[in-house]
């Protein structure tokens, strides 16, 4: 069973930086997509970011668009996000998730995620 681990979350003032982490044994093998999703008090999760592990390519939804850059470092089995210039609007409860898949990261915006970790909070003070 693949397991998702997310880590980073907690309490951060308005313009600091996190840097959460998504680690699974499942990130050194077969071809996948990563991505982070979020989801704030009484809204809907939304897609954060996302990677492909076949193409390398990335996806930034627009409010995160500058400020943060998902990465992978296969040796660590690991998938990070790092946040930047943090804003109130940023506290949720982010949410690491993957899909075998060969398609780019794009593929996490149009089709659902097989693998759910648990979630992190983040909480942005103003």
């Amino acid at each position: 069973e693949v397991q998702l681990v997310e880590s980073g979350g907690g309490l951060v003032q308005a313009g600091g930086s996190l840097r959460l982490s998504c680690a699974s044994s499942t990130f050194t093998s077969d071809d996948y997509t990563v991505g982070w999703f979020r989801q704030a008090p009484g809204k809907e999760r939304e897609v954060v970011s996302c990677i492909s592990s076949s193409d390398g390519s990335t996806y930034y939804a627009d409010s995160v668009k500058g400020r943060f850059t998902i990465s992978s470092d296969n040796a660590k089995n690991t998938v990070y996000v790092e946040m930047n210039s943090l804003k109130p609007e940023d506290t949720a409860v982010y949410y690491c998730a993957m899909a075998r898949t060969r398609y780019g990261a794009d593929y996490c915006l149009y089709y659902g995620m097989d693998y759910w970790g648990k979630g992190t909070l983040v909480t942005v003070s103003s």
